[in-house]
């Protein structure tokens, strides 16, 4: 399993997705993965193929929100000439490129309801109708999706079909947001810094322990890749120094940190703590439109302790 050496965590939420990942990866199963932007995603499901039966056939990423717009079917799964103005011949679709390989359709909340239908008849089926074509391709291709967002909201908002959740949603990986695994940054930002002096022929730098302190401290609203990022820039401006606190990015100096005081006093008269861990809840949510991710990281909890205590305060999610 060297390939998933890349992904660096001790935290057990995230430990977890790796065993179940590592489980998977040389079945040809449905995976979904889950998480936030910069999260490490990609990363994953690169992983996944490399370990996978499928790993020297083709795989091919596809970012679903970046597909141009009213030519989306045609990319995906080709088109035979003269379906459309300007088919001057026939096009093979990427699903036919992967065939016998794997295809991760990274951002697949974003893919039209109209596109969301032929994946589904493709999952069922494993066949592909290029445009202007009546009778299916049928290609052996693994998928492994991914999204950012809450693709049950969706459903719920009529923009993703539930049935297709379902055909994808036969392995769940949930990554865990950055803020969620304050115990992995000493370990990524040392992992990052000395990669990037080993890719870049340079000293290493060293960072101080104020200095790990205060990356614990940040939000990470970037998570893993904004972690990533910063510890490339230090590395290649602090070569062979010492990183201190005031050697970090301006904006960790900013109101992002999370040691600085609340100013909360309890008044006189008391207060219910239940039914202000209850109101607390209930704001978090409505400032994330529902996101019990984002909530919980508003509230400094997982999003496992979230959900506990959403079900023993009674509290509607959406």
């Amino acid at each position: 399993m060297q390939h998933f050496t890349k992904l660096i965590g001790n935290n057990p939420a995230f430990e977890s997705v790796l065993r179940s990942a590592k489980v998977v990866a040389a079945t040809d199963v449905t995976v979904l993965i889950k998480g936030e932007t910069g999260t490490g995603k990609e990363v994953l499901a690169t992983a996944l193929q490399k370990e996978s039966k499928r790993a020297d056939k083709p795989f091919i990423t596809v970012n679903c929100a970046a597909l141009p717009e009213g030519i989306v079917e045609s990319e995906l799964f080709g088109h035979r000439k003269g379906a459309f103005t300007g088919a001057t011949g026939n096009k093979k679709g990427i699903f036919q490129s992967a065939d016998g390989g794997t295809l991760f359709l990274d951002e697949v909340n974003s893919l039209p309801l109209s596109i969301q239908a032929k994946l589904l008849r493709f999952l069922e089926s494993g066949e592909c109708f290029p445009v202007g074509e009546t009778r299916p391709d049928f290609v052996n291709v693994r998928i492994i999706a991914a999204t950012n967002t809450d693709l049950a909201r969706q459903i719920d908002e009529g923009t993703f079909r539930q049935d297709l959740y379902f055909r994808l949603n036969v392995v769940p990986l949930e990554i865990p947001p950055l803020q969620e695994r304050k115990d992995d940054i000493d370990l990524l930002a040392k992992y990052f810094i000395n990669h990037f002096a080993e890719q870049h022929q340079i000293e290493p730098a060293t960072l101080s322990k104020p200095t790990l302190k205060k990356l614990r401290g940040y939000e990470w609203p970037g998570n893993v890749r904004e972690l990533r990022n910063v510890c490339e820039r230090l590395a290649i401006l602090l070569s062979g120094r010492t990183i201190q606190p005031e050697n970090l990015p301006h904006e960790f100096s900013s109101l992002k940190m999370g040691d600085a005081t609340s100013g909360f006093s309890i008044p006189e008269a008391g207060f219910s703590l239940d039914n202000l861990e209850a109101e607390l809840i209930h704001q978090a949510l409505l400032k994330t439109n529902g996101n019990r991710s984002k909530s919980a990281r508003l509230l400094g909890i997982s999003r496992d302790t979230l959900l506990y205590r959403i079900q023993k305060h009674g509290l509607a999610t959406h």
